[in-house]
């Protein structure tokens, strides 16, 4: 029996009833279960359900309660949008006016099924037969089947003519390459195909790893970098005009959007912090269209993960009238605290040298006990420091970054903005 006849099983009222005995099984006990089940079921239909409830657990992190009810590959968990930026991209997709659209690499449908729950028609594309069985089952648990087609087949052979938008999610992992693809030209289908596939289509995404280089984005789309909780999740190359308000895609353009809360920030075009810097810089500062570089003030901002993948560090120091720490460092400083949801602002009590003698003395001293240590442009990891503080049984706590300022190794010492705290220096 092959992987296919055996999903298949599980959607019969014997696979039924195992997946329901399995709803709250404790993987430590498998062996054990395993043994009981193969008593009265065959026993390729029973490790199918045992590893369909190992997923649906590891997939409760992206689809929630819906994971319960719905059926996994093991790609299918890694490579799947999780379901708050699968409904985020469906929604922009909705306020396009889009209506129908063809889901390419659809792989278990998680993309198809929040499309369908805004309200469009959509065809989902696979060449594995698996997944699109999965994509099948998932559209019929979650009572969305009248609006997802399901076809299982190369999408380059696909004419997706007439549909209003066009999505493409290329494979993005090999176990020939060993894990993760680097190489946009690497993907299954490849970034040029599917951006070629995109320009074709009145409106269209592709969904890329974020940490894709910049100077292989499609200067005619958009690309949108998304955080959830704080996390980089995904980047989005956006084709289309900008006429449709808002959500419209800005040919060029670069934008961070921040989920849960759904803050989205457009870059005003301003450079990357480390990129190199104009030796016509005025003294004192930069450039008019950089973020200029100072003194360390009374607070730090650690922009969001997508602001930094999104190169848009100057423009949020620019909204809260802050400066670099660094020409080639993602810390934001200021005198004053401004609120901003694209980064999380620090109050600074300690600005040193980089001495971890000193810095051992210091929270000593101050009884710190807890310490959460931070690192951009530094060379010492954070838990190779941790072993050499030692820290005791201090009461108080601080957050550490070790960084560097105008050029020089040093560490900053503060809290959290939101502690009951104010600068000290």
């Amino acid at each position: 029996m092959n992987d296919l006849d055996t999903f298949v099983g599980l959607l019969a009222p014997e696979g039924q009833a195992l997946l329901a005995e399995l709803r709250d099984h404790d993987p430590a006990d498998e062996l054990a279960a395993a043994t009981r089940l193969r008593r009265d079921h065959p026993a390729p239909l029973v490790s199918a359900a045992l590893g369909q409830a190992r997923l649906r657990q590891r997939a409760a992190a992206k689809f929630g309660a819906d994971a319960q009810l719905m059926y996994f590959t093991p790609n299918g968990v890694e490579q799947s949008t999780r379901t708050s930026v699968a409904a985020h991209r469906a929604a922009r997709f909705a306020a396009l006016g889009v209506r129908t659209l063809a889901d390419l690499c659809c792989g278990i449908g998680g993309d198809a099924l929040a499309l369908a729950r805004a309200g469009i028609r959509v065809l989902a594309v696979d060449r594995d037969p698996l997944a699109c069985a999965a994509a099948r089952a998932n559209a019929e648990v979650l009572g969305l089947a009248e609006l997802i087609e399901v076809r299982c087949t190369d999408v380059t052979e696909v004419d997706t003519a007439g549909y209003d938008a066009v999505f493409v999610d290329p494979a993005r992992r090999s176990k020939a390459r060993g894990g993760r693809i680097f190489d946009p030209e690497a993907y299954s289908p490849p970034l040029s195909w599917a951006v070629e596939a995109a320009r074709t289509a009145p409106c269209a995404a592709l969904k890329i790893a974020p940490g894709v280089p910049h100077d292989a984005l499609p200067e005619d789309a958009e690309t949108e970098w998304i955080s959830d909780g704080g996390d980089v999740k995904e980047a989005v190359v956006w084709f289309g005009s900008a006429e449709e308000g808002p959500a419209g895609p800005a040919p060029g353009g670069r934008r961070a959007t921040l989920l849960p809360s759904g803050e989205t920030l457009l870059g005003a075009g301003l450079p990357d912090p480390a990129a190199p810097r104009p030796n016509t810089a005025p003294a004192g500062g930069a450039s008019d269209d950089h973020a200029p570089v100072g003194p360390v003030g009374d607070w730090l901002y650690e922009p969001d993960g997508a602001v930094i993948r999104a190169h848009l560090v100057a423009d949020v120091a620019r909204q809260i009238e802050g400066r670099l720490i660094d020409p080639t460092i993602a810390y934001i400083t200021a005198d004053r605290l401004t609120a901003t949801p694209y980064a999380t602002a620090y109050a600074l009590t300690d600005v040193l040298p980089f001495n971890v003698k000193k810095l051992k003395a210091l929270l000593r001293e101050r009884e710190v006990g807890i310490a959460v240590i931070k690192k951009r442009g530094s060379a010492v990891e954070p838990e190779e420091l941790r072993r050499k503080l030692k820290l005791g049984g201090g009461r108080n706590s601080c957050t550490i970054f070790l960084t560097r300022v105008a050029g020089a190794p040093a560490m900053l010492l503060g809290h959290p903005a939101t502690d009951p705290v104010t600068p000290g220096r």
